[in-house]
């Protein structure tokens, strides 16, 4: 319970400084070039192999679980139960991205498969890219497919670098929460400049966001929502749409950021992310996907 109490604190301190900022500019993200439109394919039915294992990486404040409770939930469950080895591993919650990196290495290579797929939420596709690019585990990995990951950063990360709201930012870091430091807008730019993606993995995503009038936006990220929706368009709770495209665009999805991992904070939900999940394992082991 204390990464949601810490989750809560966070958000709150986000609400507060996105009230401070309503009426002050803010840059804008451009939204990217390429085509989000009809990009949800029929899986079909190709010939596949057994799927690979697959490695769940959590994002900002993640756990692989703390009791019965699952930060991807009733999703590893789900792909047992299709015969996928499914594991979620646990990361450092706030660290910087390459100390999360190398923790994601670590545990992988304790797991022992030879070749795995993963699958990141947010933060921790950041973290996967980092690992692959610079840590060497292109090795072990086919494919990386990222949900809700900021590859372009996000204002929210922005807050605090300067003017009034500094003091946050500080507060924030003394409270270890470092990994901000590697989500702004300008932060991500160098780092996609200095983190290639690896040659012989395949690089995808799920596009996530709140872009319907009918779809209803968890409480707790209302006000964060509606600033990030003035400054850089439609976005799922705490990522901009714009920023979490990276590779081939697999699909795209209504769902805010909770339920992107099958946590469901508002009555009109009905996103079923263990479907999801299952999907994209099957597309995974496409004929003519990345190399076994």
């Amino acid at each position: 319970m204390t990464a949601a109490l810490a989750l809560i604190a966070l958000l709150l301190i986000i609400a507060v400084a996105v009230v401070a900022l309503r009426r002050r500019a803010a840059p804008r993200i451009e939204p990217s070039d390429r085509p989000l439109e009809g990009v949800v394919p029929v899986p079909g039915e190709p010939a596949r192999g057994p799927p690979l294992p697959v490695i769940l990486v959590h994002g900002l404040f993640g756990f692989d679980r703390i009791g019965a409770v699952h930060y991807f939930r009733g999703i590893a469950a789900h792909l047992e139960t299709l015969g996928c080895h499914a594991h979620a591993v646990r990361l450092p919650r706030t660290a910087s991205v390459p100390q999360r990196a190398r923790r994601l290495v670590e545990l992988i290579e304790k797991l022992g498969h030879p070749r795995v797929d993963l699958i990141a939420h947010s933060l921790g596709g950041l973290d996967a890219r980092y690992a692959l690019s610079k840590l060497g585990l292109s090795s072990r990995v086919r494919s990386l497919v990222t949900i809700g990951t900021p590859h372009l950063g996000t204002p929210l990360a922005a807050i605090g670098e300067a003017g009034v709201l500094r003091p946050v930012r500080g507060a924030l870091r003394l409270l270890g929460m470092s990994a901000l430091d590697w989500l702004s807008p300008t932060a991500i730019e160098r780092f996609n400049r200095e983190v290639p993606d690896a040659p012989d993995v395949r690089y995808a995503c799920v596009v996530a966001g709140i872009r319907e009038e009918t779809t209803g936006v968890p409480l707790a990220i209302s006000p964060v929502h509606h600033y990030l929706r003035r400054v850089a368009g439609a976005n799922d709770g705490l990522v901009p749409i714009a920023s979490q495209v990276w590779g081939e665009v697999l699909a795209e999805i209504e769902a805010d950021h909770f339920a992107q991992v099958g946590w469901r904070f508002t009555a009109r939900s009905t996103f079923d992310a263990t479907a999801l999940y299952a999907w994209i394992v099957a597309r995974l082991g496409d004929v003519g996907s990345a190399a076994a």
